[in-house]
Order: structure tokens, then sequence, then C-alpha cells
């Protein structure tokens, strides 16, 4: 086994540990309290999650520094070479409201891109990995390519029971004819890395800890990830961006980023 491939399965196992801790919090109201943060709310499950996973990630590579959504602090310092970005919750909505569409989340990013990625489902116990060059997986099982779909065909996904916003507005312009209610943009993107849905968009602030391990995880099936405008997220600068596409086939991301662009 390769130290990368090693690397993989120890992250594997920290948010798999991490997602049993999630469920077993869950029906403690307290774990489900919180405040807001802006348009955010913050539960006390994010913290504990975020403490469980960086003191797991950090005895695994203790060299690598942790930056999380949780801890402000690792937010305001310049990026590392090489560290651990989290996302402990992702869809804390639907975490505290009883739906299962939230993942907690792990990439390692070196030299400004994901190298390593896993991302666990608890309530459905599902787990994608991904390392750069070497594939995603989907519960141990290797996720093949993505077959062309071009900006029309196939499945639209987003988070409301029907499209809505600027989804709706992409949705009946190409004349997407399939739709599929999907909960945090983690999970959207790998549903399109396994090829469920095969586009993804929202105008909303997007920040890097939602998208690195997801992204990753698409990327390695052949599909793109982009910010709105149809740059890519660099992992450098700020964190927070407006926006994404995310689709299993390229030609469909770029495709409707420029037509939203004009």
């Amino acid at each position: 086994m390769s130290a990368e491939t090693a690397l993989v399965e120890a992250m594997a196992r920290a948010v798999t540990e991490v997602g049993g801790l999630l469920r077993a919090w869950r029906p403690d109201p307290a774990a489900r309290d919180g405040v807001w943060e802006g348009n955010q709310f913050k539960a006390e499950a994010d913290a504990r999650a975020h403490r469980a996973l960086s003191l797991r990630l950090t005895a695994i590579d203790p060299g690598a520094p942790v930056v999380s959504e949780e801890d402000p602090a690792s937010l305001t310092r310049e990026r590392p070479p090489r560290y651990w970005l989290i996302d402990p919750i992702d869809g804390t909505a639907s975490y505290v409201h009883g739906f299962d569409g939230y993942v907690t989340q792990a990439a390692l990013v070196v030299g400004g891109r994901p190298e390593a990625a896993a991302v666990f489902v608890p309530e459905r116990g599902t787990l994608y990995t991904a390392e750069r060059g070497r594939g995603a997986r989907r519960n141990g099982r290797v996720l093949p390519p993505r077959p062309p779909a071009p900006p029309g065909r196939g499945v639209l996904t987003d988070n409301t029971p029907e499209p809505s916003g600027v989804a709706r507005r992409v949705y009946d312009h190409f004349g997407y004819g399939g739709y599929l209610e999907s909960g945090s943009i983690s999970l959207k993107l790998c549903r399109i890395a396994e090829g469920d849905a095969q586009l993804f968009v929202k105008d909303v602030p997007v920040r890097d800890w939602d998208v690195a391990a997801p992204g990753l995880v698409l990327a390695e099936t052949g599909g793109l990830l982009t910010r709105l405008d149809g740059s890519g997220f660099t992992y450098q600068g700020a964190f927070e961006h407006v926006g994404l596409v995310g689709a299993g086939d390229p030609s469909t991301c770029r495709e409707v980023s420029r037509w939203l662009a004009l």
C-alpha cells in the first residue's frame, strides 16, 4: 500500500468515526441548539464535530494544520503550503431539522489544490474518497468516468423540492426533464460524481471548505467544478466566492457558466 493510499484510508476512518458521533449526538437537543451568525446557523454539533475531526486528522499528519470554518483564527492566517481543510458538518440545516442530507468531510490541500479527500454521509452510511490522479471511490468501489451529458440531458440537482432561482432558469433554458432534490453542497457534487445527477448550479456564497473534498471526488470521475463565472477554485486568498457550477461533463459546466455570464 502506498503512503498516499494509506493517508486516504486514514482520512476515511476519521470522517466515518466523526459521522458516527454526529448520529449519536443528534437526539440530544443541546447538540442541535445554536446561534445564527449572519445567514448561517451554527449548531453545538458543529463545534463538537470540529474538535473530533481536528483531533483525528492531526494524529494522521501532525505537521498539517487544520483550517476550518469552526475555527475563525485559522481563517485569518496565511494559508500553509500543506493543510487540512475541513467542514465538520456540511448541511447543518439538514442535521438540525432531521433530514439525511448532511455530511462530514476533509481535504488535504497541498500547494493550493486538494490532493486527497474523504466525504461521509452518516445517515446513509456512504463514504466517498478520492486521491488526485488515482480516482474516486464510493464505499471502496471505483467510480467510473462519467459519460458525456450535454446541457439539458440528464438530471439537475438542488436542495429545494423543485428547481428555483438560478437552478430554475438553467433548468428551463437548457430543457432539463429530470430533477433530484438533495441536501448539502457536498452531497450534491458527490451525487453527480456517481451519476445520479449531471448538473448543479447555485448563486449563493460558497466557501472553499464546502467544495474542496467533493470537488476532488467529482474531478476524479472526469467532472468539473467552477465558480459561477467559470473560473476555478484556486484555494488561495479569500475563502468565500459567489456561486458554483458543477457537472459530470466539463463542456456542460463551461457552457452553463458562459450562458449565466451573458
